[in-house]
Order: structure tokens, then sequence, then C-alpha cells
């Protein structure tokens, strides 16, 4: 209620401006300020979206939102994929690795997603058309096809995945998804 009300204030604020741009600002912990050009009709809602867009692009750079955007779909490629090891592998190795899949990989969506939900960023939950392509080309597989085929992806996609989080953990900007890629590392190595 607090910032609601703060951001009336500017929002008055700013249409009493005559200069050639408006100052908007949202009081929290921090002072978020957005220039806007005179001739735009800034609503309440829009300034109060504005402020929260600014919010999240400041605590997740484009490195970072990719990142996590290509972890969730990942993770939940993982979990499928796992379901149907569960039910179409041939083999209790390859039956018991589905198994693990879809603990870790749960836990991991879970944890991605509550620090995505904490800075107001929605991730996918689906998959993208080239990991829903390899889903369907290893739903129709069953048995020892299946196991193949399955480990063989499971080996190559890893390999990529421990790339992408060692370098998020090493090069990413917001410290909580550096943290969450650097404690994930060790289980994608272990898989």
């Amino acid at each position: 209620m607090k910032n609601l009300m703060l951001t009336l204030l500017s929002v008055f604020a700013v249409m009493a401006c005559t200069k050639k741009e408006k100052i908007i600002e949202r009081q929290s912990t921090d002072t978020t300020v957005v220039a806007v050009p005179t001739d735009s009709q800034m609503t309440v809602t829009d300034s109060i979206a504005m402020s929260n867009t600014k919010d999240v692009q400041k605590l997740v750079s484009d490195q970072d939102r990719k990142f996590a955007e290509n972890a969730a779909r990942g993770g939940t490629m993982e979990v499928m994929m796992g379901k149907l090891a569960i039910d179409n592998g041939g083999n209790t190795a390859v039956k018991a690795l589905g198994t693990m899949m879809v603990t870790d990989h749960t836990n991991a969506n879970k944890e991605l997603m509550k620090w995505a939900s904490e800075i107001g960023l929605t991730l996918p939950t689906d998959l993208d058309a080239e990991k829903q392509k390899k889903y369907d080309e290893l739903k129709l597989k069953k048995g020892a096809e299946f196991d193949k085929m399955y480990a063989d992806f499971m080996v190559s996609d890893h390999k990529e995945d421990i790339k992408e989080f060692k370098k998020e953990a090493s090069e990413g900007a917001n410290s909580a998804l550096k943290s969450f890629a650097e404690k994930t590392i060790p289980t994608l190595e272990h898989h």
C-alpha cells in the first residue's frame, strides 16, 4: 500500500513537470528512476508496471535471464525423460537413472522457480521445439532401443548443461543465480 501511495505521488509529480523529460521515482529499499518523454501519456498502472519491469531487469542481466530460461526448460525435459526411462527402459540401471533424474531435476527446478518467483521473473514450464522433438522421438522407443537412445542423449545433454552451468557460476551477474548454478554442477557431473 505504501508503495502504491508513493507511486501515485510520483505520477502526480510527473504530471507537474515541464521539462523535456519526466522523471518517475518509486521508493523502496532502493530508488528506480526512469526517464519518459513528455509526449507520453502515462497512467498509474503504466508507471507501476514500468517500475516492476525495471526492478526485474535490474536484478537479472540478459545472460542470467537466458540461463534461467534454458535451465528451466532443460530441467523440465530431464524430469519428463526420466519418467519415460522409468516406464520405457528395459534395463534396471536405466530405470534407476530415470528415477534419479526425476528426483534431482525436480528439486533443482523447484529451487530455480522459487528464485524466479522471489524476483518476479516468470520462467517457462514447457519445452522449446527442439527439446519437444527429442522427447517425442524418445517416447516412441522401448526396451534396449530406448535405453541406448536415452543414455546417449543424457551424456551429450549433461555435457552441454555442465558447460552452461559453469559459465553462469563464473560469469553470471545475479549472486543467487550464480550460487544455484555452482551448487547444481556436482549433481550434473554425477549424472
